[in-house]
């Protein structure tokens, strides 16, 4: 199976909620290659979830909601984005800005 380059799926991404009508941002670049990618979901500028794309056990790629419960808790959401980033220098951090940015996500992704 050819993985495609998280550099790529980035790029997808964007253009994929500009082209809804939405506002997308890359927040901290990752390795072109193989960077895991954490989406900061927002709708109008209220927050929403942290989805992260991560490697599952069968192969294949798995979207899981991640970091603080309560979205609307800037600074814990911060402290997190910043945790993982320490941990892993390869993160990408892309933020998108459209209503149900959840949905936007699950169907790029069906599209990966």
């Amino acid at each position: 199976m050819t993985r495609l380059k998280s550099r790529f799926l980035v790029d997808l991404l964007l253009r994929r909620t500009e082209a809804a009508g939405g506002f997308a941002t890359i927040l901290a670049k990752g390795d072109d290659t193989s960077g895991v990618i954490l989406v900061q979901c927002s709708d109008r500028g209220e927050p929403g979830p942290l989805l992260e794309r991560r490697f599952a056990p069968g192969g294949h790629y798995i979207w899981e909601d991640v970091g603080p419960s309560d979205a609307k808790d800037s600074e814990s959401r911060a402290n997190y984005q910043e945790r993982r980033r320490r941990a892993d220098p390869d993160l990408w951090i892309v933020e998108l800005d459209i209503a149900d940015a959840p949905r936007l996500v699950a169907e790029w992704a069906a599209l990966t």
